[in-house]
């Protein structure tokens, strides 16, 4: 799973050889995140996060997850539903469900598939066709110098859109399941869910699920209070009773929050982005004996920062 496009980042990829040798050997791809200068990272408008507040821990201590939605040409139908279900305040009280070591932790109404117990949905969702899974690349130009790295298991390339990583064939491109990316749950197809139903990955990337599951977004902070919650009882994760459940209190949009912090990403259109996935790919510090020469897509995490407004 080794092969980076820049089709749509074409200047990252095209200075990256250059880059690279301007670099020294010993810098880890977290000290070329710490020199990025500030033009190459990129605020995250607090009207596209998600700001989802559980039951304080047993402790009494807050639990606070926060999920950067994705932005088009990816999964906007089910990302307008999602905008639809907050401003319902239908989220409000429902309930994490279900916790699957290594794969998911996934939250709902509890009784959502009880159609007397089941809480209502607001009016005015969109019921989103499978087609819309991956995006029509049709019109897109290639650009000249696309640089391949090696091959992807699941896809003809893989790289990164706009901050995002995805994936590639002739005709289309999707967003990756990685860790901590936050996906659309629903029942056997043709159902392709409405935003009701949400989970997030906490295991090895499950990228089986790419084109057969929606991706919405991605947690970018908070995350240990997903991951860390007890595994549920029954199978696949699903707790077996409601006490072992974690509610959710409330789900705002991020402008909606008081005090909320600041977000930036490091734009993977700049040169320190690809300097950082070349360091992913050919470690050469101290720690290192063997450079892969490669990198999957989901091991190289976009770097997002928490800043002061």
């Amino acid at each position: 799973m080794r092969n980076f496009f820049s089709a749509f980042a074409v200047s990252a990829f095209l200075t990256a050889p250059l880059l690279a040798e301007d670099v020294p050997a010993g810098p880890t791809p977290n000290d070329i995140v710490a020199a990025a200068p500030s033009g190459d990272w990129k605020r995250i408008a607090p009207s596209d996060l998600l700001v989802m507040d559980l039951a304080p821990d047993a402790a009494g201590k807050a639990r606070r997850v926060v999920i950067q939605l994705i932005p088009a040409p990816f999964s906007q139908g089910w990302v307008g539903n999602i905008r639809r279900l907050v401003a319902a305040r239908w989220y409000d009280g429902i309930a994490v469900v279900r916790v699957q070591d290594n794969y998911v932790v996934q939250w709902g109404d509890p009784e959502g598939e009880n159609p007397q117990k089941a809480k209502p949905l607001p009016k005015g969702l969109t019921v989103v066709p499978e087609s819309d899974y991956a995006a029509n690349l049709a019109g897109t130009v290639k650009a000249a110098g696309d640089k391949s790295v090696g091959h992807d298991a699941y896809a003809a390339n893989t790289g990164f859109v706009g901050g995002w990583p995805v994936a590639r064939d002739a005709a289309h491109q999707w967003p990756t399941h990685c860790y901590g990316y936050v996906g659309v749950g629903r029942n056997n197809s043709p159902d392709t869910g409405t935003g009701a139903e949400l989970y997030a990955v906490i295991g090895h990337a499950p990228r089986q699920l790419d084109r057969n599951v929606a991706i919405v977004g991605r947690v970018i902070s908070g995350i240990e209070n997903l991951s860390a919650l007890p595994r549920g009882t029954g199978e696949i994760g699903f707790y077996k009773t409601p006490g072992e459940r974690t509610a959710i209190r409330a789900i705002r949009m991020g402008n909606e929050v008081t005090g909320l912090p600041a977000y930036e990403y490091l734009s993977t259109e700049s040169r320190s982005f690809a300097a950082y996935v070349d360091k992913r790919a050919n470690r050469q510090d101290a720690f290192y004996v063997h450079p892969a020469g490669g990198v999957d897509v989901c091991n190289a995490p976009v770097p997002i920062r928490e800043v002061s407004r």
